[in-house]
């Protein structure tokens, strides 16, 4: 049977009785999305570091020295010559520096009070004392922070932290010094004012930040104490011999916050934690 359609137009259908039904409400998805879970076989490159840094950390270099080394191809890995920058390598892998084998050793911060007659390198072609021989069996290798001559005495640090070592000898971060200088004469008042306005030497400008007598009257004018950020060699000896002068004894009191308080000379100790951090905070 055919159905009857309406005539009119506008009139919309009617629903049937009881067909009518409510839309189910479609609760709101909060599901996280997916992430990979952590497999602990893929973290952090199963292990691999940079090779510049594998050399920091052995003490071999700063990072960026070390970036020198590998560029001019005197590093190798597994047998092979590295000379690719961000190259990384695995606790497993064989690296050589020199020919020589190098691991990856623990931080190690040391603080000595340098005696006199020793020097200040990891070696010595003419057979003299190093301070490294001071330092009995410790089982890292470690190198001194900065140089102090043979003659002189006092704060020395040593440590296998090769970024740490950068920050330390570099003048741009102006690690301060303090040194008791004991002269072969009484030294001038205006020699004085003239450590502080600086002058010129050889190899440029230089100047102290402090120069006093080391006795509050002034009884002894042969003993100067004198700080500056400079790291120039043999600087204190170069500023007095400048001025007429020849320093007959030179000591470290101060370097970068430490002290060699209650240290006899050729004594060394490790540094605590507060001290390196107080360290790495300063030079960052």
């Amino acid at each position: 049977m055919n159905e009857k359609k309406s005539n009119n137009k506008g009139e919309k259908p009617k629903r049937k009785a009881g067909t009518y039904k409510k839309a189910p409400l479609r609760k709101p998805n909060f599901k996280k999305p997916n992430t990979p879970k952590n497999n602990p076989h893929t973290k952090a490159d199963d292990g691999k570091i940079r090779l510049n840094k594998f050399l920091a950390q052995a003490g071999i270099a700063s990072r960026r020295e070390a970036d020198v080394l590998i560029s001019t191809g005197v590093v190798t890995v597994n047998g092979k010559i590295i000379t690719e920058m961000g190259f990384k390598v695995s606790p497993e892998d064989k690296v050589t520096y020199g020919g020589e084998s190098i691991k990856s050793e623990k931080k190690v911060y040391l603080l000595m009070n340098k005696p006199k007659d020793f020097i200040t390198t990891a070696d010595d072609p003419f057979g003299r004392r190093t301070v490294l021989q001071l330092l009995g069996k410790l089982k890292q290798r470690v190198y001194p922070v900065g140089r102090l001559d043979r003659a002189t005495t006092g704060v020395l640090m040593l440590t296998n932290d090769g970024d740490l070592t950068k920050k330390l000898t570099h003048p741009k971060f102006g690690v301060k010094k303090i040194y008791n200088v004991h002269l072969d004469k009484n030294v001038t008042s205006t020699h004085l004012e003239h450590l502080c306005d600086g002058f010129e030497l050889e190899d440029g400008f230089t100047k102290a930040d402090v120069a006093a007598y080391v006795t509050s009257n002034g009884d002894k004018k042969n003993q100067i104490g004198i700080e500056l950020h400079s790291g120039k060699n043999r600087i204190i000896r170069r500023m007095f011999e400048h001025l007429g002068y020849n320093v007959v004894k030179l000591d470290r009191v101060y370097f970068a916050g430490l002290t060699k308080k209650d240290m006899a000379r050729g004594q060394w100790r490790f540094l605590s934690d507060k001290e390196v951090g107080l360290l790495k905070m300063n030079q960052s």
